[in-house]
């Protein structure tokens, strides 16, 4: 058990890496917490930095979820270790050691835990993210509707141990309450659309 526990450890350690933070300030010189919404996440690193910088964020988040899976399936791949893996790196993406236990939003630390997995379930819940971003144009909504559907998605489409699936439920629920925010300006109608600058930029969204 000691070699799970170390690797659950460093799964949050590992998810702690703020990239957005570290990739920012090396391309712009500029401290990302201070720019657009605020968050170290994806979406304000494409505000402060352009898209090519947000990508480059982006696929540095999720390949740290890809890592702390893989390397928890190829020691232990006990459903509950997978499990326990997964919900570590997200919780060290939101609630960074670095950042004072401040961070993102957890939503691509998770989809590549999963997608490591449950590919199946994790490329439906993200189908379904996609259609809601192509309908509306508001990443927040999107990422809110593959988290809600992960959980589900595992369940029907991949067919999961429970332990994967319960997993599911914590990551999703740790996500959909670090979009507290989104969602009250969802409900308001304010909350802005791709393009569109973040109300603490000054923009009319």
């Amino acid at each position: 058990m000691t070699g799970e526990l170390i690797l659950v450890a460093g799964a949050y350690l590992l998810g702690s890496i703020p990239s957005s933070l570290i990739v920012v300030r090396l391309a712009t010189g500029a401290d990302v917490r201070t720019m657009g919404s605020r968050n170290v996440g994806t979406t304000n690193a494409v505000r402060a930095a352009g898209i090519r910088i947000g990508v480059l964020v982006g696929l540095i988040d999720a390949l740290k979820g890809v890592i702390a899976a893989f390397a928890m399936q190829a020691y232990n791949p006990a459903s509950r270790w997978l499990g326990a893996v997964a919900v570590a790196v997200v919780v060290g993406h939101c609630f960074s050691i670095w950042l004072r236990f401040k961070g993102g939003k957890g939503v691509l630390a998770a989809g590549g835990a999963f997608l490591v997995l449950a590919p199946k379930a994790t490329l439906a819940a993200l189908g379904l993210a996609l259609i809601a971003l192509a309908v509306r144009r508001i990443v927040s909504l999107a990422s809110l509707v593959g988290a809600a559907a992960l959980p589900i998605c595992l369940q029907l489409v991949g067919h999961a141990y429970p332990a994967v699936v319960w997993a599911g439920v914590v990551v999703a629920l740790i996500i959909i309450g670090r979009h507290t925010g989104n969602l009250r300006r969802l409900a308001a109608g304010v909350e802005p659309r791709m393009g569109e600058k973040h109300p603490k930029d000054g923009g009319s969204a």
